[in-house]
């Protein structure tokens, strides 16, 4: 069996292509390879931001699995 090309994994259905993106992700978000992903210090600020917003009021957070359920509800 061949590889799938870029335009066949383009042509699944809108929920494998998520959990595809997830899986490729996940791949290269592993702890190992952290420096290989340097953020830029528009992003390392906007973290920062980010987790002082959460720190201030944490109830307004979503958990993961609900963010993912609204995306393949969609």
């Amino acid at each position: 069996m061949s590889k799938p090309t870029l335009d066949d994994l383009l042509k699944l259905p809108v929920p494998e292509r998520l959990e595809l993106a997830m899986a490729l992700w996940d791949s290269i978000a592993e702890p190992q390879l952290q420096d290989q992903l340097p953020l830029t210090e528009a992003q390392a600020a906007e973290l920062d931001r980010r987790l002082a917003e959460h720190d201030r009021d944490p109830s307004r957070g979503i958990p993961y699995q609900e963010v993912l359920r609204r995306l393949r509800d969609k």
